[in-house]
């Protein structure tokens, strides 16, 4: 039997094209545009998973969010919201959220997060990453490698987090900046190659490379050594 999804989402343009997306890859899909309407199918519902959304008529996602937990449900929520302010990614995730995604976002991660908290036993660690001596908190906002702490910038921490998730794969800059920026890559802007420096300055501070460059291909993070030129 498929997974059964709950969006909570009062944008039409964005429920129709998660919908319809969710729906093509076997999910079975409800949607629901108000905090109220959203509330009753949170608790008259079987969800395997929510997506829900900051901004919502009669009550905002937050508030649903806390309502939710203080029932006790252990049903894994993904935060969709247009804030990226650090604070306000910790409010959410502090009110009970199992990961947040800023929008604009695309499509194949918000898939990637889905299956990933869908397949998650334990709810505790959806909140941590880790790979190799790499770690990140993303209650906290915080990462160290070897346990020593990392002293990185909002950006850095979210390409750190995107590298993590995707430990092994090569990612394209389009792929990258899309995710990390929520925008479109125009090839010309040299503003992902000067944050993948300093965040492979700061973890080849502590340890050796581990974020590696393929040519005409994009980036990869891996504890093997550097690809051939």
């Amino acid at each position: 039997m498929s997974s059964r999804i709950l969006i909570i989402e009062d944008e039409q343009r964005i429920a129709d094209f998660l919908q319809r997306g969710l729906r093509e890859e076997g999910y079975q899909v409800e949607v629901q545009a108000t905090g109220p309407s959203g509330w009753i199918a949170l608790q008259h519902g079987t969800w395997d998973l929510v997506l829900l959304d900051w901004w919502l008529p009669g009550e905002d996602g937050i508030q649903l969010l806390r309502r939710f937990r203080q029932r006790n449900r252990a049903t894994p929520v993904l935060f969709l919201t247009a804030r990226d302010a650090v604070e306000q990614r910790v409010e959410g995730l502090d009110a009970g959220a199992d990961d947040y995604l800023c929008k604009p976002f695309a499509f194949d991660e918000l898939l990637a997060r889905t299956r990933a908290l869908l397949r998650r036993p334990d709810q505790a660690d959806s909140l941590t990453l880790d790979y190799a001596d790499l770690h990140a908190d993303l209650a906290t906002l915080r990462a160290s490698r070897g346990g020593a702490p990392l002293d990185l910038t909002a950006k850095e921490f979210s390409l750190l987090c995107l590298f993590i998730r995707n430990h092994g794969r090569v990612l394209s800059r389009t792929r990258i900046f899309e995710t990390v920026w929520g925008d479109q890559y125009d090839g010309l802007s040299n503003t992902l190659e000067v944050h993948v420096k300093e965040l492979r300055r700061k973890l080849e501070a502590l340890g050796p490379r581990i974020i590696h460059t393929h040519r005409g291909r994009g980036y990869e993070l891996s504890a093997r050594p550097d690809p051939p030129t």
